[in-house]
């Protein structure tokens, strides 16, 4: 058994599994195996482009064919990129997923390095992520940021105030609009404010279903915190 082959998928393996338990903790759709799977794959076709001298090909006789292995990492971190789209979508004003995909993408790129036999800066990049995904995570609770929502408020045919009353409402509880569009449903029976709004974390969001609850004319409504 060749070691020098054993090891750097073992270790892609160990990282891109360390990485994925991060995403699947906290219930990202690429999760541990997705993680796995990608760094494994990165590792593997790296190393076949690092050992070409092995392949079953026979060049043409007395012609020998010598090929760039930095074309197959290109090939890897294009391809990637359609993966990483399989992870982002957009809902209402929001857009979801986009720390994982570039989870993976650098997964992909440790993965490249293992295959190359960049043993340390693989470890440096897998400890960097690591510490981005989750560390960091807790720190960033602690720092004084904006939270984003996405309301959805449906009023009764003929009942609907204006934007601009809407945005006063909402003001009351410290959020402010920064995005309305309308929907008419239900035939038109139903006229529906779609909103994406920010407020200082922690935003009350008690107080403003209270709020919403009490509106005369209100339907309906659905409050969405946004979240990566």
């Amino acid at each position: 058994m060749d070691w020098d082959l054993v090891w750097p998928v073992l270790a892609a393996m160990t990282a891109g599994g360390l990485i994925g338990v991060e995403r699947t903790y906290h219930g990202h759709p690429a999760g541990f195996r997705t993680h796995i799977l990608v760094c494994l794959t990165s590792c593997l076709l790296m190393l076949a482009a690092m050992h070409q001298s092995t392949w079953a090909f026979t060049a043409l006789p007395g012609q020998t064919v010598v090929i760039d292995p930095t074309r197959m990492s290109h090939g890897l971190l294009t391809g990637i990129g359609f993966l990483c789209a399989g992870v982002i979508f957009r809902e209402g004003f929001s857009v979801h997923g986009l720390t994982t995909a570039a989870s993976l993408w650098v997964t992909s790129a440790i993965g490249v390095l293992y295959g190359v036999g960049m043993m340390e800066l693989a470890l440096i990049g897998s400890g960097a992520t690591l510490a981005v995904l989750a560390v960091l995570r807790l720190l960033d609770a602690k720092l004084p940021h904006v939270g984003v929502m996405d309301v959805v408020l449906s009023w009764k045919r003929g009942e609907a105030p204006t934007g601009l009353a809407v945005r006063d409402l909402l003001r009351r509880k410290g959020v402010k609009v920064v995005r309305l569009g309308h929907v008419m449903s239900h035939g038109g029976a139903i006229h529906e404010h779609h909103l994406k709004v920010k407020g200082q974390v922690p935003i009350d969001v008690d107080g403003l279903v209270t709020l919403l609850g009490a509106e005369a004319g209100l339907a309906g409504f659905s409050i969405l915190p946004r979240e990566e």
